[in-house]
């Protein structure tokens, strides 16, 4: 796990208190689940987060935020009949 820095305005943070108390919560762990959900929600976005966090080097990954139109393997594979 890595620690990270937040900032919140004063509402937001007492409605996390809120919630976090209702539910027997870290507000950590809402956090964590809320931000899962929403990285979740994009099978486009999820497919250009694999190939960024998969390249190799800064080149690659400058051509890969450049380009916005991506494929999965198998759309690859069936294109160029492999």
């Amino acid at each position: 796990m890595h620690r990270l820095n937040l900032t919140i305005d004063e509402a937001l943070y007492e409605k996390a208190r809120a919630f976090s108390f209702l539910e027997n919560k870290s507000i950590s762990q809402m956090i964590r689940e809320s931000l899962s959900e929403y990285l979740d929600k994009s099978k486009e976005k999820k497919a250009q987060v694999k190939l960024l966090l998969e390249a190799s080097d800064e080149k690659e990954i400058l051509s890969i935020l450049k380009n916005d139109e991506f494929s999965t393997q198998d759309e690859f594979a069936k294109k160029f009949n492999l």
